[in-house]
């Protein structure tokens, strides 16, 4: 038995105990409800890219929900034209790129779209030269000369999920070589939330009877504007 001074404390303890219990079973109910709505746009979208668009927004809401009202969300460094993450690889699931090009096609003239075409085909080449794609530093053919996003509006989960503490130490995982930074903390919430995103994206595909395999962004936004794979082509040849 606690000594009487103790039962108190010992008691608040045992209510708080019970109450964090219970916020994390709520806190857990949070994904399975997102799972669940997730999955209800997807069944309801017409195409591939309708379901990501869905899943898009549905994503960025309780995303931005879990960064409005939980407490002791770390803080963000991440600003407009801060574009260190956007020289990294990015993969994206199935409907995506779908998206994307959706998005290109009916805002761009054949002009720049060509020339849009020929700078992810430096991306896709770039990263197929390399073993290991991840360790690619390249920038992204939809980044604007100004540091910003062109397709903020659909970018892929990947840029949605990606948050930091410390710019600097963007800046320096990506374009210093010799840089003690290994790696970028995210987010966790926010991380988990775009990662349920890519899984029903997948899910989806499946039960389309397509691929759910991720590609490249430049890979996968190339074929979905109709240009052929010229990888494909060199090996058919």
């Amino acid at each position: 038995m606690p000594p009487p001074a103790a039962d108190r404390i010992v008691t608040e303890i045992a209510a708080v105990g019970e109450q964090t219990r219970l916020v994390a079973q709520r806190y857990e109910g949070i994904f399975a409800a997102l799972r669940d709505a997730l999955t209800d746009s997807l069944a309801r979208a017409a195409t591939p890219a309708d379901g990501a668009r869905a899943v898009m927004a549905t994503a960025d809401a309780v995303a931005n929900a879990i960064a409005t009202h939980l407490p002791n969300q770390p803080r963000r460094d991440c600003r407009a034209g801060c574009d260190a993450c956007c020289h990294l690889y990015v993969m994206v699931p199935p409907g995506t790129a779908e998206a994307i090009a959706e998005h290109l096609i009916a805002r761009l003239d054949d002009r720049p779209l060509t020339a849009l075409k020929s700078e992810l085909r430096k991306a896709a080449a770039a990263a197929d030269a390399l073993a290991d794609p991840s360790t690619l530093r390249h920038p992204c053919p939809l980044l604007a000369p100004d540091g910003t996003c062109t397709i903020y509006e659909v970018r892929p989960l990947t840029c949605r999920s990606f948050t930091s503490t410390s710019a600097a130490a963007c800046r320096s995982l990506v374009f210093d070589r010799n840089s003690p930074v290994s790696a970028i903390p995210q987010n966790p919430s926010q991380f988990r939330v775009y990662v349920e995103a890519t899984k029903a994206l997948e899910q989806a595909a499946l039960s389309r009877g397509l691929s759910a395999d991720q590609q490249g962004l430049a890979t996968a936004l190339l074929a979905a504007l109709g240009e052929p794979d010229e990888r494909q082509a060199t090996t058919q040849a």
